[in-house]
């Protein structure tokens, strides 16, 4: 696929590095890279889609070491990249090493309503929530979207980049209902889900609904989930539909490798997801170097 990268810059990490000369301060500062951006044009999704890569800092493209690959539903550079990728080097550090070193991909959004919903009958449901119709002009294209995740964005990965099969996403609010479509639906495209206070109330709940039943098909060995939840004073709803997951997931999920339930009463849902996914690391990995 015809690809553009761009190097990302921590604007804020510039000039970091002054000297004297002649009596006189002299720049000597360089940008810091912590990746690459590409665009990918997508025939499944009919437009071209921006995707943002971190590489483990000792990635070599001539050796023989393969890497785990992270994905983010909110992953453009402006939205969860950069933070989580700050997460996956924290935590792949020699001294730590609570999992092997990792690269993440982030997927930047065009129309995330759209992308991340499954198709409904009508929008009743979302005035219950205290959203006006009108704010959801285009929605129920999850299948497009885990199609172009499946059969575009992941060969594209694993030909250009040293893969494993081992693969995570990250998914929140919206995302996080994506994520749990996929986890229900698709199971095998990723081996860890992490799901941070999803959006399970699309669609009246129905997907919750039909998740005992389909937690009985497919091979769930190999898979562990990790599930978040914010403050329950902020929206009632949103912390019930996360609980009402973690329950199902551990009653009628019997084989999953492991799934693991987190309750932030401190966080709100625009502040959970960093949070989370540390967290999540932490459940999904407990041991480090020194616990070993």
């Amino acid at each position: 696929m015809k690809t553009a990268s761009l190097v990302l810059l921590l604007s804020f990490f510039m000039n970091l590095s002054f000297a004297q000369k002649n009596g006189k301060d002299t720049d000597k500062s360089s940008p810091m890279v912590i990746g690459s951006v590409q665009k990918i044009p997508s025939k499944i999704l009919g437009e071209e889609r921006k995707i943002s890569i971190y590489l483990p800092e000792d990635y070599k493209q001539n050796d023989t070491t393969r890497y785990p690959v992270i994905y983010v539903l909110d992953g453009g550079v402006n939205e969860d990249f950069i933070h989580i990728a700050g997460i996956v080097r924290f935590n792949t550090q020699p001294w730590i090493n609570r999992f092997p070193k990792s690269i993440v991909v982030g997927i930047e959004n065009t129309n995330r309503k759209r992308d991340f919903s499954f198709a409904v009958p009508n929008l009743d449901f979302v005035e219950k929530m205290g959203f006006k119709k009108e704010s959801f002009p285009a929605v129920g294209g999850s299948a497009k979207y885990i199609a172009f995740l499946e059969k575009e964005l992941q060969p594209y990965i694993s030909k250009k980049y040293k893969t494993t099969a081992q693969k995570t996403v990250i998914g929140e609010s919206f995302a996080g209902l994506l994520a749990t479509e996929i986890l229900l639906k698709h199971r095998d495209l990723f081996s860890t889900y992490i799901i941070v206070t999803p959006s399970l109330w699309w669609g009246n709940e129905s997907l919750l609904a039909e998740a005992g039943k389909l937690l009985k098909t497919g091979n769930n060995s190999n898979v562990q989930v990790y599930v978040g939840a914010c403050s329950k004073e902020e929206d009632l709803t949103m912390y019930n539909d996360a609980v009402a997951l973690g329950e199902v997931l551990k009653q009628d999920g019997v084989n999953l490798k492991q799934v693991q339930f987190d309750y932030m009463p401190n966080e709100i849902h625009s502040t959970a997801i960093h949070q989370a996914v540390y967290n999540a690391f932490k459940l999904l990995y407990p041991k480090t170097e020194y616990q070993k």
